[in-house]
């Protein structure tokens, strides 16, 4: 098949939800060979999310428990306990380059889900090669980064991150528990934070966030954050309010 050499929009309706049992979800999804930065920010800002080429948004039509949630960064005040986060890693080296595949990417990945199907019950299968590079890897353009986190040699953390002039889009962060004292997963969120702040980027979106929920509710801890209080197209106007809890 070559349909996916062009762009292409389609909806999936009725699908099983990925976050709850009882639930059915809409999802639109877009296909873009070649996505331009100001159009990407502009469904950044619509609440779309990106895996590879392939770009997402949630339209379910009973319910609204996905939200999307941005950190305000300039307002944004490292706590005491963020702190020593950061002073745990002084010896994590992070690397910042175009997103890759090695074999060590594979093992970690595996290894970091199956921990989660362990803890969490999320769902478990070996990812392929192709698949990896499916959602990860394709569609990289200058904007698309992967911050590789090594210890001793070893990796044990990667992130996915899009930095664009007016935002940084944390896609996906996968890690090795067995280095769990060092909280990988909450030191990659602060590093962008810091790196968002030196490079004068006002938000970072985590997607979308879940009250209470047993594996989305984390984001509320980034606070201050804004959340999306509307679902309209893409010409139509975004509006954005600082969350009060």
């Amino acid at each position: 098949m070559h349909i996916l050499e062009r762009d292409v929009e389609f909806i999936e309706e009725q699908r099983e939800c990925s976050y709850f049992d009882d639930e059915v979800s809409d999802i639109r999804y877009r296909y873009i060979s070649n996505c331009k930065k100001e159009d990407y920010q502009n469904m950044l800002e619509h609440g779309w999310r990106r895996f590879g080429k392939m770009h997402f948004v949630p339209e379910c039509k009973a319910c609204t428990k996905c939200i999307s949630m941005r950190i305000d960064v300039k307002n944004y005040k490292f706590s005491r306990s963020e702190k020593r986060v950061f002073k745990k890693n002084l010896d994590t080296k992070l690397y910042i380059q175009a997103p890759s595949l090695t074999l060590d990417h594979l093992k970690l990945y595996d290894k970091y889900h199956y921990h989660m199907n362990k803890k969490k019950d999320w769902n478990y299968f070996p990812i392929e090669p192709a698949e990896y590079d499916r959602s990860y890897v394709q569609g990289k353009d200058e904007f698309t980064k992967e911050f590789l986190y090594v210890r001793d040699g070893k990796l044990i953390g990667v992130a996915l991150v899009d930095i664009l002039s007016e935002s940084i889009s944390s896609i996906y962060c996968f890690y090795d528990h067995d280095y769990e004292d060092l909280s990988i997963g909450k030191f990659s969120i602060l590093a962008q934070i810091k790196i968002a702040k030196e490079l004068n980027i006002p938000y970072i979106y985590l997607g979308y966030w879940i009250k209470d929920h047993l594996s989305m509710g984390y984001k509320e801890a980034y606070t201050p954050f804004e959340i999306l209080t509307n679902r309209v197209s893409l010409e139509e106007e975004a509006i954005w309010e600082k969350y009060k809890s």
